[in-house]
């Protein structure tokens, strides 16, 4: 009975040490890292949509006849709010594909939007439309900066979660790598400027 007692407890004592170097609580906060930060770069775009709005009305009462860019700026706002987003995104490369066009398509909007606005010296110098622009200038330097915090915390997660034995833990309760922000093509051609 003694020894059995005794490789019981050894075995308690090794089950104990395996499980402790299994990083399964390492991934669980790492996981959660990902989601909170993730959360982050949700929480900017929602403030850049929540802008769109107000930019869009202001700009319509100086270039009425703009109405294709202010229709695109707003069916993109509209695309972006009919994706559903939560963890699932995370978890799906193709819905986080999805979810990263939109806002890709969103910027590019914005862009064409604000570019307009050199026709309008008016509306340059209203209070209001500069205020917005100031907002809408420091939202998108939030973004960069979460999507770059995201980039990091997902390139800290995968690495982890891909080491061994991590990785045997990992594949055990069904926690896969998580996809990343990729840059759009377009993005890899330098923009043209042209004094013409």
């Amino acid at each position: 009975m003694r020894v059995f007692k005794q490789s019981l407890i050894a075995l308690m004592l090794a089950s104990t040490l395996t499980l402790s170097g299994c990083g399964y609580n390492t991934l669980q906060v790492k996981d959660e890292a990902v989601t909170a930060s993730w959360s982050e770069v949700q929480n900017q775009y929602q403030r850049r949509a929540d802008l769109v709005p107000n930019l869009v009305n202001v700009v319509k009462g100086y270039a009425a006849h703009e109405e294709q860019v202010l229709t695109e700026v707003t069916q993109a706002r509209a695309n972006v709010a009919g994706l559903k987003v939560d963890r699932e995104v995370l978890e799906d490369p193709e819905l986080f594909q999805r979810y990263q066009e939109a806002q890709s398509q969103m910027t590019s909007a914005l862009s064409r939007l604000l570019a307009v606005t050199e026709n309008y010296p008016d509306l340059k110098a209203n209070q209001q439309f500069r205020d917005l622009q100031i907002q809408l200038e420091g939202t998108e330097n939030r973004i960069a900066v979460a999507r770059n915090r995201y980039i990091t915390t997902v390139q800290d997660f995968n690495s982890y979660a891909r080491q061994f034995p991590q990785v045997m833990t990992a594949k055990v309760i069904g926690m896969d790598t998580k996809p990343n922000f990729s840059a759009e093509q377009s993005a890899q051609n330098a923009p043209t400027v042209s004094f013409e």
